[in-house]
C-alpha cells in the first residue's frame, strides 16, 4: 500500500516538475498522479497529466483534466492555452479562441500561444485580426531572444513562424499603403514618393541611409529632408509672434514656480523604458529636468491651460505638429543647477523641437546637438532636429526655463504632413492592437 510521502506538496511539486525538466517523463507523470491524489485540485498536475493523456491519444481524459484545472482557477494561463490548443485539434474554433486569447490576454509573454492564438483567428476566417496577433507574437518572441533564426526557434514552430512573418511583412505594407491612397488618388504618387519610402524604411524594406551618422531616429525616419542640427530662423515666420509675447508667457510661468506645484518630471516623453539614471544626471545633489505641460503625448492638458491663458492662447497660435497620441509637446521646461540631460536621440525628424528661453541664468548653460553648442537668449527661439544626438546642462547657480514645443519640419510639404499624420495614427493603432 502507498504511504503519503513527507515532504511538503510545494517540494514534491517541484520535485515532479524537474524530472519533467529532465525527460523523465514517466516518473514526472507518477509524481505528478500521487500529488493530484492528495490534492486533486492542483493545476500543475492536472496540465501536466492532461499532457501525458493528450500524447497518449487520450483526449477526452485530457479534455476531462482541463476542465477541472480551469474550474479550480479560471484565470490560470497556462491551463487556458492548453484548453484552447487542445480544443483547436478538435475543430471546435470559436472556443479555442475564446480559451486562447483570454490566456495570452493574462500572460502577454507566452509569445508561443499568441502565435497560436493568431493561426486560430486565420482559421476563423478573420484575418485582418490575425495580423496584429502574429506581428505581437514575433515581436515578443525576439525580445526574449527567441525566432530570430532556425537555431533560437523550436523545429515544431518553424513552419508557423515563417508563415507568420510573411504574412506580417506583406500585411503591414499593404495596410498602411492602402490608408494613404486617397491622399495619393488626391495628389497623385510624386507628392507621396519620399513618404513611400519612409515607410518602406520604417517596415526594414530599405536601409534608412542616414545622410549624418549621428541621426538616428528612434521611431521614424523621413528621407531627402535637409538634415541640419539647428534650422535657419526664416524658415519659421511665427517667431515673431510668439517671440512678443515673452514676457505675458514668463510672468505666468514665474508665477507657477512659486507656487511650485503641478510640474512633473519630462522624463517619460523621451523613452517611457528608459530610467532616469539613464538621462539624468547631477553634481549638486539629485538632478531636476521638469514640466508643467500644456500638451503632452498630443493630448491638450486644459487644467494647466487655464492656470496659464496668456501663455495658451499664445503657444495655440503656433503652427504646433499634431499628431494623435504623439504630438505636440509643449510646456515649461525646467532644468535646475547642476543638472546635466545625457547624450540621446528623439523619435523622428518629421517634426523639429523649439525653445522660446525664457528665464536664462549667467553661467555655463547650453544645448549640444551632435557638436554644435547653442547657448539660449531670453526671448529668441531656435528650433533643432533632436534626432540627432543632443545633451543639455545647466552648470550656472540658478534654474533656466525654456517653452518647449514640437512644430512640423518646415522641409514636409502640406501633403506630407497629412500623411505622416495618417501614417503615424496607424501605427499606433496597430501596435496597440498587437500588444506592443
Amino acid at each position: 500500500m502507498n504511504q503519503a510521502s513527507p515532504l511538503p506538496h510545494a517540494e514534491r511539486r517541484a520535485a515532479a516538475l524537474a524530472l519533467a525538466n529532465q525527460g523523465r517523463m514517466l516518473e514526472a507523470e507518477r509524481a505528478f498522479g500521487d500529488l493530484l491524489r492528495e490534492l486533486p485540485d492542483d493545476v500543475d498536475a492536472l496540465n501536466f497529466l492532461a499532457i501525458c493523456a493528450h500524447r497518449r491519444g487520450q483526449i477526452d481524459e485530457s479534455l476531462e483534466l482541463l476542465g477541472r484545472a480551469h474550474r479550480a482557477q479560471p484565470d490560470d494561463a497556462i491551463t487556458l492555452v492548453n484548453l484552447g490548443a487542445l480544443q483547436r485539434e478538435r475543430g471546435h474554433l470559436d472556443e479555442a479562441h475564446a480559451a486562447m486569447k483570454r490566456g495570452t490576454e493574462l500572460a502577454p509573454d507566452l509569445f508561443a500561444a499568441r502565435l497560436r492564438l493568431g493561426e486560430i483567428l486565420q482559421a476563423l476566417g478573420r484575418h485582418a485580426d490575425a495580423l496584429p496577433v502574429y506581428f505581437g507574437a514575433i515581436m515578443t518572441a525576439q525580445e526574449h531572444g527567441h525566432w530570430l533564426s532556425d537555431a533560437t526557434t523550436a523545429v515544431e514552430l518553424q513552419p508557423l513562424v515563417k508563415h507568420a512573418m510573411r504574412l506580417v511583412s506583406a500585411g503591414r505594407r499593404e495596410l498602411f499603403l492602402g490608408l494613404l491612397q486617397p491622399l495619393r488618388e488626391r495628389h497623385g504618387g510624386a507628392a507621396l514618393a519620399r513618404v513611400e519610402k519612409s515607410l518602406a524604411i520604417y517596415l526594414g524594406e530599405l536601409p534608412p541611409n542616414y545622410p549624418e551618422p549621428k541621426q538616428r531616429p528612434k521611431f521614424l525616419y523621413f528621407p531627402d529632408l535637409p538634415a541640419p542640427r539647428f534650422f535657419d530662423r526664416e524658415l519659421f515666420p511665427w517667431y515673431a509672434q510668439l517671440e512678443a509675447q515673452t514676457a505675458v508667457i514668463r510672468d505666468e510661468m514665474l508665477a507657477l514656480l512659486a507656487e511650485d506645484r503641478d510640474f512633473e518630471p519630462f522624463l517619460g516623453h523621451v523613452d517611457d523604458k528608459q530610467t532616469l539614471h539613464d538621462y539624468l544626471r547631477g553634481d549638486r545633489g539629485a538632478p531636476a529636468w521638469n514640466a508643467f505641460f500644456f500638451y503632452r503625448h498630443g493630448v491638450r492638458h486644459d487644467a494647466n491651460a487655464l492656470r496659464c491663458p496668456r501663455a495658451a492662447a499664445a503657444l495655440d497660435a503656433t503652427p504646433l505638429c499634431h499628431v494623435r497620441e504623439h504630438a505636440p509637446e509643449v510646456c515649461f521646461s525646467v532644468l535646475t543647477p547642476g543638472s546635466h540631460i545625457l547624450p540621446h536621440h528623439g523619435v523622428t525628424n518629421t517634426r523639429v523641437v523649439t525653445h522660446l528661453p525664457l528665464v536664462v541664468p549667467d553661467g555655463d548653460l547650453a544645448l549640444n546637438v551632435s557638436g554644435e553648442l547653442r547657448r539660449w537668449e531670453e526671448g529668441r527661439c531656435f528650433s533643432f532636429d533632436d534626432t540627432y544626438e543632443h545633451e543639455a546642462w545647466n552648470r550656472s547657480a540658478d534654474t533656466r526655463v525654456v517653452v518647449l514645443l514640437d512644430a512640423w519640419n518646415p522641409y514636409l510639404t502640406e501633403v506630407e504632413r497629412e500623411a505622416v499624420t495618417e501614417l503615424i495614427g496607424a501605427i499606433g493603432d496597430f501596435n496597440r492592437a498587437a500588444g506592443v
